[in-house]
This record gives C-alpha cells, structure tokens and sequence, in this order.
C-alpha cells in the first residue's frame, strides 16, 4: 500500500505514551479557573472556614492526581520513601510542575520535630484574587495546602497540611506557609529507618 506507515495501536487507554508536549497552561487561564472555582465554592457555603476546606478538598485531588503522574513521568514509577525525600519532591518537582518555579523555602519547624513548613513569597493561587473586608482571614493557599496534603497522603506520607498568611517586613502582601504536623507513624517509621 501506498502511504500506509507503520502505525503502533494501543488497544488501552493506559498502553499509550504520555505526551512531552508543551507542558504550561496559560497563566490567564489558571487564572480564570482558579477564580470560577473560588467563586463556585464561595456561593455553597456560609463561612471562611468552610470555603476554606472546600478549596483544600479540590488540591488534595489535584495532589493525589499530580503525584501518580510524576511518579509514572519522573521516577520510573517509584515512590519515595523517605521523609526528607518526599519534603523535597513536593518543594521542587510538584511545584515547578503546578505553579511553575520550585517553591521558595522548605524549612523544618523549630519548636517541633514533626513540623516542616514549605514557604513562598508569592503564591500562584493569591496572586490574582482580591478578598473583600468581610472574608478578611481567607486564604486560597487552601488550594495549595490540599495539593501538598493529597500527595503526602497518597505517598503514605498522612500530615496535617495548613496555609497561613505571614507578615513580612516592608512588603504590602504577607507571605504564604504551608504547614505540615506529619502523623506519629510517619516520625515512628523514619526514626526505624534511621
């Protein structure tokens, strides 16, 4: 036959070569979702907190996806299995990945053992949204905080994951930290693998 090429079928889904295409979403588009998602959630509910969880909700999905992805991508489907290992796996790989740059900092907690903190001057998700006076304590860093929680958990890694919004000197927008207070079992393990 003429023109007829050796064309590979794939009889599944799951058989078939992840795309190395182009790799970024517009960031006005992120953008504009991120800000429908936001407002959606923001007319189901009656408070902060509650909108708050909403959005840590749809980044622990995003996490436990994006975590699955880079393993397949990134690591010949391994997984860590260290603390520091997956600390610095979310720092660096899931962050460039999702707000395109490696977070600014990754610092371990000084008044406890099972705390780390993952910082950032400014975070992709606040950038972009204006909280009126009423909502004044809300923080969209929710979203990122679920991410973080999503693949920690999924990588058998269960923390307690939290934004919060730090003052800096002489800058208009506070920082954004996530807090990480990993589990007992997670220290027990480590402390056995020494």
């Amino acid at each position: 036959m003429i023109g007829v090429g050796k064309i590979k079928q794939y009889t599944n889904v799951l058989d078939k070569p992840l795309s190395k295409g182009k790799q970024e979403v517009s960031l006005s588009a992120f953008a504009l979702l991120f800000s429908e998602l936001v407002q959606y959630n923001q007319t189901q509910v009656d408070n902060i907190a509650e909108l708050e969880r909403r959005l840590e909700d749809a980044g622990y999905a995003v996490g436990a996806r994006v975590l699955e992805l880079l393993c397949h991508r990134e690591k010949g489907n391994r997984r860590e299995t260290r603390l520091i290992g997956i600390l610095s796996f979310v720092h660096s790989t899931v962050w460039k990945v999702l707000f395109g740059k490696i977070a600014d900092s990754l610092e371990k907690g000084t008044e406890h053992e099972d705390e780390y903190m993952i910082s950032e001057k400014e975070l992709l998700v606040n950038r972009f949204i204006s909280i009126p006076k009423d909502m004044g304590a809300f923080n969209c860093g929710a979203f990122a905080a679920g991410v973080v929680r999503g693949v920690l958990d999924n990588a058998g890694f269960p923390a307690v994951v939290t934004a919060h919004f730090v003052p800096v000197e002489g800058q208009q927008r506070p920082r954004t930290t996530i807090l990480i207070k990993f589990s007992e079992e997670v220290l027990r393990r480590e402390a056995r693998l020494g």
